[in-house]
């Protein structure tokens, strides 16, 4: 691992409190999707006991030009001084982490993900769609209300361009009216009526750590092994 000046290069607001900072990838930077990296504020002009180092999903993948980040923007000196950045300005980036990674040891897998907890599943399928990778991955994302899917649009695209990505969103609120998908908490019935045997994939679950261990109980309890199963928690945002 190593550390690097990063440039500001765009920020985006998603969706309500919701945005996305884009940076410069630096030369030479190599990861792998899903995985993720120390954000480290330079001469913050205000910090408070939570500190000034966060760590955020790479949500760009290998192979695009920029790092993303995507973030809710808690009241925080961090969150306050990342929002009032400029165009050029410059954080540490320490990096790569984790092995919230593609394993490839089924030929199913399969993405349990809520919220901003989409980033690494996001890279991943961006990544294998670039590959043209021969893998089925099966994305179940849950989202209060379709417009408020972080990456929604490119989720569908990917899902145009890759035969072999099925994505399923599912609204926990009322849907539009234009809305046909799942509606609800992802459940044992959602899975198999997308998983004709639950048993057979891998499951890699995202967000927050209530979500993960509730879904993690699931699986096992609908009989699928510890050893298929990969989690990443998501604490504070």
């Amino acid at each position: 691992m190593s550390v690097y000046k990063v440039k500001l290069t765009k920020k985006v607001i998603l969706y309500d409190d919701t945005m996305a900072f884009y940076f410069q990838k630096p030369d030479k930077f190599n990861f792998q999707a899903g995985q993720y990296a120390d954000y480290i504020l330079i001469n913050p002009n205000q910090t408070d006991k939570e500190g000034n180092v966060r760590s955020f999903t790479l949500a760009c993948a290998p192979h695009e030009n920029d790092i993303c980040i995507v973030t809710r923007m808690r009241d925080t000196a961090f969150k306050r001084v990342l929002k009032d950045m400029e165009i050029g300005d410059e954080i540490k980036l320490d990096g790569p982490n984790g092995n919230f990674t593609l394993k490839q040891t089924s030929s199913v897998a399969v993405y349990l993900t809520g919220g901003i907890g989409i980033t690494p599943a996001r890279s991943i399928i961006s990544q294998a769609t670039h590959e043209n990778l021969n893998q089925k991955i099966i994305l179940l994302y849950s989202v209060k209300t379709i417009n408020s899917a972080a990456f929604i649009d490119e989720l569908y695209d990917f899902a145009k361009l890759n035969n072999n990505f099925e994505f399923i969103p599912t609204v926990t609120s009322s849907p539009d009216k234009d809305y046909s998908g799942e509606v609800g908490r992802i459940n044992v019935d959602m899975l198999k009526r997308h998983i004709p045997d639950l048993s057979k994939p891998d499951y890699y679950i995202c967000g927050p750590p209530a979500m993960v261990n509730s879904l993690r109980s699931l699986l096992i309890c609908n009989g699928v092994k510890k050893r298929c199963i990969f989690v990443e928690e998501f604490e504070g945002y």
